[in-house]
Protein backbone atom coordinates (compact mmCIF):
# COMPACT_ATOMS: atom_id res chain seq x y z
CA UNK A 1 0.00 0.00 0.00
CA UNK A 2 2.77 2.27 0.83
CA UNK A 3 4.43 1.79 -2.54
CA UNK A 4 1.19 2.00 -4.38
CA UNK A 5 0.37 5.25 -2.55
CA UNK A 6 3.76 6.73 -3.33
CA UNK A 7 3.36 5.94 -7.03
CA UNK A 8 -0.04 7.51 -7.13
CA UNK A 9 1.30 10.58 -5.33
CA UNK A 10 4.16 10.90 -7.86
CA UNK A 11 1.76 10.48 -10.83
CA UNK A 12 -0.52 13.11 -9.37
CA UNK A 13 2.44 15.48 -8.93
CA UNK A 14 3.48 14.91 -12.56
CA UNK A 15 -0.04 15.61 -13.77
CA UNK A 16 -0.19 18.83 -11.76
CA UNK A 17 3.26 19.87 -13.01
CA UNK A 18 2.24 19.24 -16.63
CA UNK A 19 -0.97 21.24 -16.13
CA UNK A 20 0.94 24.18 -14.64
CA UNK A 21 3.45 24.04 -17.53
CA UNK A 22 0.67 24.06 -20.12
CA UNK A 23 -1.10 26.94 -18.33
CA UNK A 24 2.12 28.96 -18.30
CA UNK A 25 2.67 28.34 -22.00
CA UNK A 26 -0.82 29.61 -22.81
CA UNK A 27 -0.36 33.00 -20.98
CA UNK A 28 0.27 36.16 -23.01
CA UNK A 29 3.90 37.24 -23.18
CA UNK A 30 4.89 39.92 -20.76
CA UNK A 31 5.06 43.34 -22.50
CA UNK A 32 8.09 45.46 -21.87
CA UNK A 33 5.99 48.57 -21.72
CA UNK A 34 3.85 47.31 -18.79
CA UNK A 35 4.60 48.24 -15.22
CA UNK A 36 2.88 47.39 -11.95
CA UNK A 37 1.52 50.24 -9.91
CA UNK A 38 -0.26 49.45 -6.63
CA UNK A 39 -0.70 45.86 -7.66
CA UNK A 40 -2.42 46.63 -10.99
CA UNK A 41 -1.06 46.19 -14.51
CA UNK A 42 -1.08 49.59 -16.29
CA UNK A 43 -0.45 50.08 -20.02
CA UNK A 44 2.30 52.64 -20.66
CA UNK A 45 0.93 55.37 -22.92
CA UNK A 46 3.36 56.48 -25.61
CA UNK A 47 2.45 59.82 -27.34
CA UNK A 48 1.97 59.60 -31.06
CA UNK A 49 4.90 61.14 -32.94
CA UNK A 50 4.21 64.27 -34.96
CA UNK A 51 4.25 63.79 -38.75
CA UNK A 52 7.57 64.61 -40.38
CA UNK A 53 5.90 66.70 -43.07
CA UNK A 54 3.18 69.09 -41.97
CA UNK A 55 0.58 70.39 -44.34
CA UNK A 56 0.98 74.13 -45.00
CA UNK A 57 -2.15 76.03 -46.00
CA UNK A 58 -2.00 77.34 -49.56
CA UNK A 59 -1.24 81.11 -49.74
CA UNK A 60 -4.00 83.42 -50.78
CA UNK A 61 -3.76 84.55 -54.40
CA UNK A 62 -2.22 88.01 -54.89
CA UNK A 63 -4.42 90.33 -56.89
CA UNK A 64 -2.36 92.84 -58.85
CA UNK A 65 -3.67 96.37 -59.13
CA UNK A 66 -4.45 97.44 -62.70
CA UNK A 67 -1.77 99.56 -64.37
CA UNK A 68 -3.12 103.00 -65.25
CA UNK A 69 -3.18 103.87 -68.91
CA UNK A 70 -0.37 106.05 -70.16
CA UNK A 71 -1.52 109.57 -71.01
CA UNK A 72 -1.19 110.73 -74.57
CA UNK A 73 1.79 112.90 -75.37
CA UNK A 74 0.98 116.49 -76.17
CA UNK A 75 3.92 116.78 -78.56
CA UNK A 76 2.36 114.50 -81.18
CA UNK A 77 -0.93 115.81 -82.48
CA UNK A 78 -3.85 113.65 -83.55
CA UNK A 79 -5.39 114.01 -86.98
CA UNK A 80 -8.61 115.86 -87.58
CA UNK A 81 -11.56 114.78 -89.74
CA UNK A 82 -9.78 115.93 -92.92
CA UNK A 83 -6.76 113.71 -92.22
CA UNK A 84 -4.51 116.65 -91.36
CA UNK A 85 -2.68 116.93 -88.04
CA UNK A 86 -4.93 118.59 -85.50
CA UNK A 87 -3.51 121.64 -83.82
CA UNK A 88 -2.70 121.23 -80.14
CA UNK A 89 -3.85 124.17 -78.00
CA UNK A 90 -0.76 126.36 -77.40
CA UNK A 91 0.58 127.10 -73.92
CA UNK A 92 -0.50 130.10 -71.85
CA UNK A 93 -0.27 133.76 -72.79
CA UNK A 94 2.88 135.13 -74.42
CA UNK A 95 5.28 136.90 -72.08
CA UNK A 96 7.41 139.82 -73.20
CA UNK A 97 11.02 140.81 -72.67
CA UNK A 98 10.97 144.37 -73.91
CA UNK A 99 9.92 144.25 -77.57
CA UNK A 100 10.59 140.51 -77.81
CA UNK A 101 7.98 137.78 -77.43
CA UNK A 102 9.29 134.99 -75.19
CA UNK A 103 8.77 131.68 -77.04
CA UNK A 104 9.60 128.11 -76.14
CA UNK A 105 9.64 124.78 -77.96
CA UNK A 106 6.50 123.83 -76.06
CA UNK A 107 4.83 126.14 -78.61
CA UNK A 108 7.09 125.73 -81.65
CA UNK A 109 6.96 121.91 -81.43
CA UNK A 110 3.30 121.59 -80.40
CA UNK A 111 2.18 120.09 -83.73
CA UNK A 112 3.07 117.12 -85.93
CA UNK A 113 5.12 117.71 -89.07
CA UNK A 114 5.96 114.65 -91.18
CA UNK A 115 9.15 114.58 -93.25
CA UNK A 116 9.71 111.87 -95.93
CA UNK A 117 12.95 109.92 -95.89
CA UNK A 118 13.87 111.09 -99.40
CA UNK A 119 11.81 113.98 -100.81
CA UNK A 120 13.38 113.53 -104.27
CA UNK A 121 12.95 109.79 -105.00
CA UNK A 122 10.11 108.78 -102.67
CA UNK A 123 6.88 108.62 -104.72
CA UNK A 124 4.66 109.91 -101.91
CA UNK A 125 7.07 112.60 -100.73
CA UNK A 126 5.17 115.44 -102.36
CA UNK A 127 1.85 114.20 -100.99
CA UNK A 128 3.32 113.90 -97.49
CA UNK A 129 4.76 117.42 -97.58
CA UNK A 130 1.54 118.93 -98.91
CA UNK A 131 -0.43 117.49 -95.99
CA UNK A 132 1.78 119.27 -93.47
CA UNK A 133 0.51 122.53 -92.10
CA UNK A 134 2.06 124.95 -89.63
CA UNK A 135 -0.69 126.19 -87.30
CA UNK A 136 -1.67 129.86 -87.16
CA UNK A 137 -0.64 130.03 -83.51
CA UNK A 138 2.97 129.64 -84.72
CA UNK A 139 2.84 131.32 -88.14
CA UNK A 140 1.77 134.60 -86.55
CA UNK A 141 5.33 134.99 -85.18
CA UNK A 142 6.83 135.04 -88.70
CA UNK A 143 9.13 138.09 -89.03
CA UNK A 144 8.49 139.02 -85.40
CA UNK A 145 11.03 139.74 -82.67
CA UNK A 146 11.29 136.79 -80.31
CA UNK A 147 13.44 135.52 -77.45
CA UNK A 148 13.97 131.75 -77.63
CA UNK A 149 15.40 129.52 -74.92
CA UNK A 150 17.27 126.33 -75.81
CA UNK A 151 20.65 124.60 -76.17
CA UNK A 152 23.39 125.79 -78.51
CA UNK A 153 24.95 123.66 -81.24
CA UNK A 154 27.69 125.66 -83.04
CA UNK A 155 27.93 125.29 -86.83
CA UNK A 156 30.37 127.98 -87.95
CA UNK A 157 33.15 129.77 -86.06
CA UNK A 158 34.95 132.98 -87.11
CA UNK A 159 37.73 134.47 -84.97
CA UNK A 160 36.70 132.40 -82.00
CA UNK A 161 33.06 133.51 -82.16
CA UNK A 162 30.03 131.52 -83.30
CA UNK A 163 28.39 133.06 -86.37
CA UNK A 164 26.01 130.19 -87.31
CA UNK A 165 24.35 127.85 -84.84
CA UNK A 166 21.31 125.79 -84.01
CA UNK A 167 19.13 126.32 -80.96
CA UNK A 168 17.78 122.91 -79.92
CA UNK A 169 14.91 121.88 -77.69
CA UNK A 170 17.18 119.58 -75.65
CA UNK A 171 20.64 118.05 -75.68
CA UNK A 172 19.74 114.74 -77.33
CA UNK A 173 21.26 115.77 -80.67
CA UNK A 174 24.42 117.11 -79.02
CA UNK A 175 25.15 114.29 -76.58
CA UNK A 176 23.36 111.13 -77.75
CA UNK A 177 23.18 111.47 -81.53
CA UNK A 178 19.37 111.37 -81.61
CA UNK A 179 17.75 113.18 -84.54
CA UNK A 180 15.30 115.82 -83.30
CA UNK A 181 12.02 116.55 -85.05
CA UNK A 182 12.06 119.29 -87.66
CA UNK A 183 10.16 121.66 -85.37
CA UNK A 184 12.55 121.10 -82.45
CA UNK A 185 15.36 123.33 -83.69
CA UNK A 186 15.89 126.85 -85.05
CA UNK A 187 18.73 127.76 -87.41
CA UNK A 188 20.35 131.07 -86.36
CA UNK A 189 22.67 133.38 -88.29
CA UNK A 190 24.41 136.21 -86.48
CA UNK A 191 25.24 139.50 -88.25
CA UNK A 192 28.75 139.90 -89.61
CA UNK A 193 31.16 140.85 -86.87
CA UNK A 194 28.66 140.03 -84.12
CA UNK A 195 29.42 136.42 -83.36
CA UNK A 196 28.68 135.01 -79.90
CA UNK A 197 30.71 133.01 -77.40
CA UNK A 198 30.22 129.23 -77.43
CA UNK A 199 28.10 128.15 -74.46
CA UNK A 200 27.58 124.40 -74.19
CA UNK A 201 25.50 122.09 -71.96
CA UNK A 202 23.47 124.91 -70.39
CA UNK A 203 20.34 126.65 -71.72
CA UNK A 204 20.75 130.04 -73.37
CA UNK A 205 18.32 132.65 -74.69
CA UNK A 206 18.77 133.95 -78.23
CA UNK A 207 17.19 137.24 -79.33
CA UNK A 208 16.35 138.01 -82.94
CA UNK A 209 13.76 138.00 -85.70
CA UNK A 210 12.07 134.68 -86.46
CA UNK A 211 11.24 133.30 -89.90
CA UNK A 212 8.52 130.63 -90.13
CA UNK A 213 8.19 128.49 -93.27
CA UNK A 214 9.79 125.63 -95.20
CA UNK A 215 13.52 126.01 -95.86
CA UNK A 216 14.72 124.09 -98.95
CA UNK A 217 18.27 123.37 -100.08
CA UNK A 218 18.75 121.53 -103.39
CA UNK A 219 15.17 120.33 -103.20
CA UNK A 220 15.55 118.97 -99.69
CA UNK A 221 13.60 120.25 -96.72
CA UNK A 222 16.18 121.26 -94.13
CA UNK A 223 14.02 123.15 -91.64
CA UNK A 224 10.96 125.25 -90.96
CA UNK A 225 12.44 127.83 -88.57
CA UNK A 226 15.20 130.39 -89.15
CA UNK A 227 16.30 133.39 -87.16
CA UNK A 228 18.39 136.50 -87.76
CA UNK A 229 20.17 136.61 -84.42
CA UNK A 230 20.95 139.84 -82.59
CA UNK A 231 22.31 138.91 -79.16
CA UNK A 232 22.64 136.02 -76.74
CA UNK A 233 21.91 135.82 -73.04
CA UNK A 234 22.75 132.99 -70.75
CA UNK A 235 23.84 131.91 -67.28
CA UNK A 236 27.13 133.83 -67.61
CA UNK A 237 27.98 137.29 -68.89
CA UNK A 238 28.06 137.12 -72.69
Amino acid sequence: MTRLGDMETRQGFLVVAMAISMACNQQAPIQQDVKVQRGEAVQRVTPEPEPFIKEVPAPKPVVEAPVPAKPKSTTVADKNAEGKPAEVPPPGPIQKIGDYSLLGFDRLASFAYEVPDDPITEPKAKEILEKNEIPESVKKFDKQKIALKGYMLPLKVEDGKITELLILRDQSMCCYGAVPKINEWVSVRMPKGKGVKPVMDVPVTIFGRLKVGEVLENGYLVGIYEMDGERLDGPIGL
